[in-house]
């Protein structure tokens, strides 16, 4: 079901009048039609297949040894990304960090970011977002361990309560071999390298 956008927009302008505005002054009467768009874009993964993009997945059987699997992680850094605090419907946005070690397939590199905006476009909590990706792509994969990493900054924190401009927050789920914190130190260090 996509957003029904009619609906949002008679409802930012009844809420617009329960502030005490006047939705038809010139600075706001296009307001309820961009909230109603903008709103389509931030929440147009509610009910969306985040494992979708992973569908298309390469073998990694090949070669003089096709049962030896890969040993070491496929890490993708520094994926912007941004979604809604359920909490407060404030922006929160930041960069996650993806490794998984695969099983017997891998997926095209584009496919992660997909996961993660699709999965992001919900009303979210940064919690709950890092441990879907991170079941997206176990189960997709069958990978035999996956880190998620995420790193944003909230909104709800920095422009109301307590005001902190520059605190944010990590959040770590680890499918897996990475379960264990000493399997996932160096992809963790690797987060924070630069070449």
């Amino acid at each position: 079901m996509a957003v029904d956008r009619e609906r949002v927009a008679v409802l930012v302008r009844e809420l617009l009048e329960a502030i005490g505005e006047d939705p038809d002054r010139p600075g706001l009467r296009q307001t309820p039609t961009r909230v109603a768009d903008s709103w389509a874009e931030f929440f147009g993964g509610v009910n969306q297949d985040a494992g979708a993009p992973l569908q298309h997945t390469i073998s990694v059987s090949r070669g003089p040894a096709p049962d030896t699997l890969p040993s070491g992680a496929v890490m993708l850094r520094d994926i912007a990304f941004r979604s809604m605090c359920e909490h407060h419907l404030l922006p929160f946005r930041g960069r996650a960090h993806v490794a998984y070690l695969p099983g017997e397939e891998v997926v095209g590199l584009g496919a992660l970011p997909r996961v993660i905006d699709i999965l992001a476009a919900r009303p979210q909590v940064q919690e709950r977002l890092g441990e879907q990706v991170a079941d997206a792509i176990a189960s997709a994969l069958d990978a035999r361990g996956v880190l998620v990493v995420l790193d944003a900054v909230h909104e709800c924190v920095t422009m109301r309560g307590g005001r902190q401009l520059d605190a944010s927050t990590v959040t770590i789920a680890a499918r897996g071999v990475y379960g264990d914190p000493a399997a996932r130190a160096e992809l963790v260090a690797l987060i924070g390298a630069r070449a």
